[in-house]
């Protein structure tokens, strides 16, 4: 196996990993409740503008996350809990340990937790 390289290599990481969530038992009802079919094309093009700025610094991704996991949330009646983001993140690194090795894939590891925990916090400390 190789490291993540380029675009390329997220493109099918975040295309893979997506694919897992969207059928995953407890994630799925969440993003596909929350993402229309049509929209997901779009959406996966986003997430890896993300990818693509956290792992190599190219400014690409335009967004606010914390913003959108606050929607969901509020859409959720605030009742996204801390094992979503557990789940989130071993399916991401399951995915990222099936695909790729090596230092970025390390790093989008270490982000990837960093990441759940700091939106966690950012929902429930805004929530009524």
């Amino acid at each position: 196996m190789k490291d993540i390289e380029n675009r390329e290599d997220l493109i099918l990481l975040v295309h893979t990993f997506y694919a897992q969530i969207r059928q995953n038992e407890l994630l799925g009802p969440i993003f596909n409740a929350h993402i229309k079919k049509e929209q997901w094309p779009a959406h996966l093009e986003k997430l890896t503008d993300f990818w693509v700025t956290a792992l190599f610094g190219v400014p690409c991704f335009k967004g606010n996350p914390t913003m959108a996991h606050r929607t969901v949330d509020k859409n959720l009646n605030h009742s996204i809990a801390q094992g979503h983001f557990e789940q989130w993140v071993a399916l991401w690194h399951t995915t990222i340990d099936a695909l790729f090795e090596g230092t970025k894939a390390n790093r989008a590891k270490r982000a990837a937790n960093n990441m759940a925990t700091g939106q966690f916090n950012a929902i429930t400390n805004y929530r009524p």
